[in-house]
């Protein structure tokens, strides 16, 4: 008989092997039957995991987040860095993993967003949620990066983290339509410009 720590661990698996396969196709691409056979986990099982396709959409989408979040918390958190620096390394990162445009499953936010927003009211409120969490961060180290001064800004810290974030999103976004790399660029000449970083 399975243990609650089996069915975690199982249905984690699940979502992992998941998280790649629908990050290079999308959502609607693929099918419950794919996932489970790369996962190596039986057909009518599933349900077993996840009480229907919306609710395993859900449970990606936040699993997503907690890893993403976590990876953001480490390098805004980068020790020996001015928070300046730290939003730098952030933008980096993601200029980065967007410019290879084969992202393994690292960037669900900007392959799902208008993919799902639509389909499911409770993957569109994870996305929200998830997102959320992104721009609070960035608020964050703004609001410190002015107060260690090495932002020299005086936009309001909550509304430059939207901006900065839909512009990142939008170049994002821009780069897979193109498959070129110059909206990226553009998007880290605009984040130096609005941050008074040269």
């Amino acid at each position: 008989m399975n243990t609650v720590s089996d069915i975690s661990a199982q249905r984690e698996h699940i979502l992992e092997v998941a998280q790649t396969i629908i990050g290079k196709k999308g959502y609607a691409a693929v099918g419950l039957t794919e996932i489970l056979t790369e996962a190596k986990v039986p057909k009518g099982s599933f349900y077993y995991y996840f009480k229907s396709k919306d609710a395993f959409g859900e449970a990606l989408l936040k699993h997503y987040f907690v890893g993403y979040l976590a990876e953001m918390d480490n390098i805004l958190s980068s020790p020996g860095q001015t928070n300046a620096e730290r939003l730098m390394s952030y933008w980096m990162h993601w200029q980065n993993v967007q410019e290879s445009f084969e992202c393994q499953g690292k960037c669900l936010a900007v392959k799902l967003g208008a993919e799902v927003s639509d389909l499911s009211e409770a993957m569109r409120l994870a996305l929200s949620s998830g997102t959320a969490g992104i721009i609070s961060r960035l608020a964050k180290t703004i609001e410190e990066g002015i107060a260690d001064r090495s932002l020299a800004i005086k936009n309001d810290a909550q509304e430059l983290a939207h901006t900065l974030y839909q512009l990142w999103l939008g170049a994002s976004l821009m780069a897979k339509i193109t498959r070129d790399k110059a909206p990226l660029k553009n998007a880290m000449g605009a984040t130096k410009a609005i941050l008074n970083l040269r």
